[in-house]
């Protein structure tokens, strides 16, 4: 039997079948928390969003619509559970403390310090790029959403999140480069 799509998935939820929600969940708790966590830098704030996040989707589900993309329909609440954080609590810590599996563990010594280095390098860029840059570029980046998604949940036109991931990553190579003393 072949499993269902998260579509027919969320379809069925709407109409009142709640106990579909908890597939959902499983599919995407875990992409939910790394982005929020991305974001925050916070792991229980991370959590506490992934649960917004599907309250919201229980609370509004009749709001989904049959030629809607779940994925981006979730991600458009996510990023306003997000902004509502923000409003919240006044703070606006990021990180990305979740990149530890970027190292490899055959590396030598030498290179998991170049490793730990760079690791430390992108988490300084993305925590000094504005929050609408840095959410486009881990949309795209992390999550492989196409610009059109993107730009569906952040509400505004693809070549915004065109020229806002270019920049993004505009300001992170100048990161980069000025550590390795390329710029004076």
């Amino acid at each position: 039997m072949r499993e269902a799509t998260d579509h027919q998935l969320m379809l069925s939820v709407r109409t009142g079948d709640i106990d579909k929600l908890g597939h959902l969940f499983e599919r995407y708790h875990k992409q939910l928390y790394a982005f929020f966590l991305r974001q925050t830098g916070d792991s229980q704030a991370s959590e506490d969003l992934v649960q917004d996040v599907f309250y919201k989707i229980l609370k509004y589900r009749n709001t989904y619509r049959d030629k809607s993309k779940f994925m981006t329909w979730m991600f458009s609440i996510a990023h306003n559970s997000k902004n509502d954080h923000y409003r919240k609590k006044k703070q606006n810590v990021e990180s990305i403390d979740d990149v530890k599996p970027l190292m490899t563990s055959e590396a030598n010594p030498e290179q998991q310090s170049i490793q730990k280095n760079n690791i430390d390098l992108l988490k300084t860029a993305l925590a000094n790029l504005r929050d609408e840059k840095r959410e486009a570029l881990i949309l795209s980046c992390f999550h492989n959403m196409k610009y059109h998604e993107i730009a569906e949940i952040m509400n505004c036109k693809v070549g915004t999140i065109k020229t806002r991931i270019h920049r993004a990553m505009k300001e992170m190579s100048m990161v980069f480069k000025k550590s390795n003393g390329e710029l004076i």
